[in-house]
């Protein structure tokens, strides 16, 4: 069964990833339940409800092939994920970031709450 859950989990990854790369307003929505939380850290206040997910998300868009992205499940279990992901942006010098997500998803694979913790390779 632990595999079947993943595979929601890895789902939403790749349709994370898509939105990451198209910035395409109905690709992200499609990410969020319509009163999703999204912390783009921790110890800020959330961008609350997906419309305003999408606007936050546009505000700060990255260009399309400008990252790539690696990650690791680290469990998935009750409708949460946590996933390890390395981030790298491909300017000149190339800059890398670690990340870890907190990702609680709905019944239909949306998030309902997205954390992020970021950090930079220095």
């Amino acid at each position: 069964m632990r595999g079947m859950r993943e595979k929601v989990l890895e789902r939403w990854i790749a349709r994370y990833r898509l939105a990451w790369e198209t910035n395409d307003p109905a690709d992200i929505a499609a990410l969020w339940t319509e009163d999703a939380a999204l912390y783009r850290r921790p110890d800020e206040e959330p961008v609350l409800g997906r419309d305003a997910i999408v606007d936050a998300w546009l505000e700060v868009a990255d260009a399309p092939g400008e990252t790539t992205f690696d990650y690791q499940v680290l469990g998935f279990g009750d409708g949460v994920g946590f996933v390890r992901g390395w981030t790298t942006y491909l300017t000149d010098p190339p800059s890398e970031f670690s990340n870890l997500w907190v990702i609680r998803l709905d019944r239909n694979g949306r998030a309902h709450e997205f954390t992020e913790w970021w950090m930079e390779k220095t």
